[in-house]
């Protein structure tokens, strides 16, 4: 996931969620005037594992593995799990792959059945500049927070599941294999909980774009400038209308619609002959799933054309990336209102920290992730939250912000995430009626989707 985070529409939320009450469990006043006790519960437990929480976070940050290779943390996070007091079961290298991993908490009892995945893979060169180790521990926090609820009250019911997503930097995450092979469909899981860091902003309602990468490839004839050259077919200059073509065609694009082009090859070794292939790159974004396929399929139209304008053969590969993350409006209020009611950083006041109704303060970002993925198949949130920025205030994807993810007050931060997350998972498991509304909702936002109702 990289460092695009930009909100494109907010009300005034504060004052909007100040005059509405959204009926979240976590953190509504009893009649005493007092919070309820699941959410200090919660607060406490996570407090109190602060200092073994906070190793496992330095550890898995100091100690960068990419992806698919993240023996050393999927070691230190399953046994870390196995510690706890409450009787996880874990299942390591888990659907095949060796550094995925399943941690499952059964209450016995039935209910509801709340999820919350892990990423921890690094990226190439720059480490934990995504703040996975960050994404870790908000994640693990909350899982045990909400187990533990269920373990002090044993009239509540239902399970608890932490998924250990390995992969997420690049085109196949660990999600969309576990998607694949129907892990989460075989747990019975209903919701999917999970968070990113930024220095942007603190937000619910995260919606990150869909996109995938289209490679071409032309195959021409070699010649010899000067020689016989109208006897060849240059790919070169097929690669050089396609890219022309494609430049021409981002004027056309809709807002959050990119093209990047890049990775060009086979451009010949020599200035005086007819060149035989050439290949290049394009990397599309779009901000539904649905707007990605006629961008990706506008783009494949003009690499054709470069084949057809110089008689070169034509070979196009699309790799298809993640889809866009649609957030749960009624996870995303729960969320909110659980963040105000907890201590700890405050946050950036310039920037509203959630708002009300569907659309309407929306964050959408040009960043992609597998999660988006997750979020077509059962109602997810994906909650966006700022950290302390670097000494050159820079965001994702970045040196700098590989350093602040590693400070103590970003861990602080992700400790609050954990705490309100795990507010939304014991709202799920306690309120009735709310997995109906959650689950309500996300039929809506797929219906309006395939309906082709949110293009933009």
């Amino acid at each position: 996931m990289d460092s695009d985070y930009v909100i494109v529409s907010s009300d005034d939320c504060h004052e909007v969620l100040r005059k509405n009450d959204f009926g979240c469990g976590c953190s509504r006043p009893d009649s005493s005037g007092h919070r309820p006790a699941y959410l200090s519960e919660i607060e406490s437990l996570i407090d109190n594992n602060a200092r073994p929480l906070w190793a496992l976070n330095a550890f898995i940050h100091d100690t960068p593995e990419l992806a698919y290779r993240e023996h050393r943390a999927h070691h230190a996070l399953t046994d870390f799990i196995r510690r706890r007091d409450e009787p996880w079961h874990v299942t390591p290298s888990a659907f095949g792959m060796p550094t995925a991993w399943i941690a499952v908490y059964d209450s016995q009892k039935p209910g509801p059945v709340v999820s919350f995945n892990v990423e921890y893979d690094a990226l190439p060169t720059l480490g934990h500049a995504c703040g996975h180790n960050l994404i870790a521990t908000a994640s693990l926090s909350a899982a045990l927070a909400t187990a533990h609820i269920l373990t002090l009250h044993p009239h509540l019911g239902g399970k608890v599941l932490l998924f250990g997503t390995p992969g997420e930097e690049g085109f196949r995450g660990g999600k969309l294999r576990f998607l694949q092979q129907s892990a989460y469909r075989q747990h019975g899981v209903d919701i999917s909980l999970i968070s990113h860091p930024s220095i942007a902003n603190n937000s619910a309602r995260v919606r990150t774009s869909a996109f995938a990468k289209v490679k071409v490839e032309y195959f021409g004839k070699a010649a010899r400038v000067g020689r016989n050259e109208w006897e060849g077919v240059n790919a070169l200059d097929a690669l050089v209308t396609g890219y022309t073509a494609v430049a021409a065609l981002r004027g056309g694009l809709q807002p959050g619609e990119t093209i990047g082009v890049g990775i060009v090859n086979g451009g010949g070794e020599a200035a005086n002959v007819v060149h035989e292939y050439a290949s290049m790159v394009c990397m599309v974004h779009a901000r539904t799933a649905r707007r990605l396929e006629v961008v990706r399929e506008r783009v494949e139209g003009c690499l054709r054309a470069g084949g057809l304008a110089t008689g070169a053969r034509v070979v196009v590969e699309v790799t298809r990336g993640y889809k866009d993350h649609v957030p749960n409006g009624v996870l995303a209020r729960s969320y909110e209102r659980c963040w105000r009611e907890l201590k700890g950083p405050a946050p950036d006041p310039q920037i509203p920290s959630g708002c009300c109704g569907t659309e309407p303060g929306v964050m959408y970002v040009a960043s992609s992730t597998d999660q988006g993925d997750v979020s077509y198949a059962m109602p997810s949130l994906n909650a966006s939250f700022a950290i302390p920025p670097g000494p050159e205030g820079k965001g994702p994807h970045t040196a700098d912000f590989e350093k602040a993810a590693g400070t103590k007050e970003a861990f602080e931060r992700a400790l609050r995430v954990g705490k309100a997350l795990a507010g939304v998972a014991v709202d799920v498991l306690t309120t009735e009626g709310l997995l109906e509304e959650v689950k309500r909702e996300w039929r809506r936002d797929m219906d309006e989707i395939n309906k082709g109702g949110v293009d933009v």
